[in-house]
């Protein structure tokens, strides 16, 4: 397991990893049954996870990445360095629009995103290939 990010460690993304897939574990999604975990890892070196919280009204339901980032940016994390996303399928599935944006309001461009499929193998892109042209606070006046 190689990181694109140089600034993550191969013992850094196999935690990330890790701790996404077992996230899935505890997924709430009694009506789609689509398991996905999700893990940040700060740059304080912290680990953050996140599943998907499904809800009868099926717009309300909440995807596992931003469980992920709402849970550490309430405990205080604002600098993120890399997430894992975590699916039962194959190929891995990539955070909805949604989410896109979401992670981009606290991501470069740059950041990566690893996803992992049901076999444990991964597929990883950056927020500006998974996002082009996208909007976030820095385009946004001071």
């Amino acid at each position: 397991m190689a990181p694109i990010n140089p600034s993550i460690s191969a013992q850094e993304l196999q935690i990330l990893s890790t701790k996404a897939i077992e996230a899935k574990a505890s997924a709430y999604c009694p009506y789609s049954k689509f398991r996905v975990g999700a893990c940040i890892l700060t740059t304080s070196g912290e680990f953050v996870v996140g599943a998907n919280v499904e809800n009868a009204a099926y717009p309300v339901g909440t995807c596992a990445e931003r469980v992920a980032f709402g849970t550490a940016v309430v405990a205080g994390h604002k600098d993120f360095k890399a997430l894992a996303v975590a699916t039962d399928i194959r190929p891995a599935a990539s955070p909805c629009g949604m989410c896109r944006q979401f992670i981009r309001e606290f991501t470069s461009p740059s950041f990566p995103v690893y996803m992992y499929d049901v076999d444990g193998s991964y597929v990883v892109k950056t927020m500006d290939e998974l996002l082009p042209d996208s909007f976030g606070p820095d385009n946004l006046p001071h």
